[in-house]
């Protein structure tokens, strides 16, 4: 059951095609809804190439800032795939092939009537002292070492292992939102707005310019875990700003 502390986390995406601009990622604004939903605060993401010493040196430093550190990407067959040494080398701990790990990935391939050669074996490959994620769509398994998640590239795969590990996870109370639209640009309420977030220090709150029916506009959005507390503070804005509650 949530509660009421706070519970934080980081995204750490792997991989030369993100950097590149070779492949979009998709799998930031995924993560960030969903532990959103489940009351854990994405707070910091970082994109790092596939660079054994690039990858050791964010983990550690992600994984002792935040409650989670997830990653994405570099857990696959070839020789570039190299995060699940790299989470190896940041943790200390000796890598090897894990027999629960082959299991499921020759339940996987016999199952289709394949081989799995030594490429396909190299997916066992998993940190000592690790949990295993099952891996429902293509059977290989990501894996949970300490707080880091650590997850496929492949944007329905990631999912489906973010679903999955999703109820061994500490959570805290969810982030609610309310917005507040506002016909003036943000130079005409930046005072108010500022002096009204000095007052509610406690309170996330944030500005986005836009065009509303083809003039400047604003929506105002305000975060917090306490829903009474943030109902106030959006009754005392609108009150600040004369606009209707």
């Amino acid at each position: 059951m949530p509660d009421d502390k706070i519970v934080t986390a980081a995204v750490l995406v792997i991989g030369d095609e993100i950097l590149s601009g070779r492949t979009k990622d998709r799998n930031i604004g995924t993560i960030a809804t969903h532990l959103t939903s489940i009351g854990i605060q994405l707070r910091e993401v970082r994109v790092v190439p596939d660079v054994e010493a690039e990858i050791v040196t964010a983990l550690n430093a992600l994984r002792r800032r935040y409650s989670y550190v997830f990653t994405t990407g570099g857990i696959g067959p070839t020789h570039d795939d190299i995060t699940a040494d790299s989470v190896a080398a940041a943790f200390d701990v000796p890598i090897a092939v894990d027999p629960r790990a082959k299991a499921q990935l020759a339940t996987y391939y016999n199952a289709r009537k394949l081989e799995l050669t030594p490429a396909r074996l190299r997916m066992a490959r998993v940190p000592t002292g690790a949990e295993l994620i099952e891996n429902k769509v293509s059977g290989a398994p990501g894996f949970v070492i300490g707080n880091v998640v650590v997850m496929a590239g492949v944007p329905d795969i990631m999912q489906a292992m973010l679903e999955t590990v999703t109820p061994l996870l500490v959570t805290g109370a969810p982030l609610q939102s309310i917005t507040i639209e506002i016909d003036q640009p943000e130079s005409e309420i930046a005072a108010v707005f500022g002096a009204h977030q000095r007052r509610y220090p406690d309170i996330t709150m944030g500005s986005y310019p836009l065009l509303r029916h083809g003039q400047p506009a604003s929506d105002l959005v305000l975060r917090g875990i306490d829903p009474e507390r943030l109902k106030l503070a959006e009754l005392e804005l609108r009150a600040a700003l004369r606009l209707p509650k």
